[in-house]
């Protein structure tokens, strides 16, 4: 006789919890769930947002390979002369 199959347990987090492990702020998470560029947050209840942690971590390991890969292009340097409220003395 075979035991049933037991049911994957879903872990989610809070906004406090993601806060502690990818070090993004709100707005840039935010700004990637709309663009389709991190996991999605959904509703517990009206009040309680969460994330679901297995796709959180699967996000953060994709990105790591990208960044051993160099596939994710670094911003560029910003050109200091062009400043206006600190201008670069020669």
């Amino acid at each position: 006789m075979t035991r049933p199959a037991e049911p994957t347990i879903r872990r989610t987090i809070r906004r406090h919890q993601l806060r502690e492990i990818v070090p993004l702020a709100d707005t840039t998470i935010y700004e990637m769930e709309q663009r389709g560029e991190f996991p999605q947050r959904f509703y517990l209840t009206s009040r309680c947002v969460v994330w679901d942690l297995a796709e959180v971590e699967d996000w953060l390991e994709e990105r790591r390979r990208a960044s051993d890969a160099k596939a994710t292009r670094r911003a560029p340097m910003p050109d200091v002369r062009l400043r206006k409220t600190r201008p670069v003395r020669r």
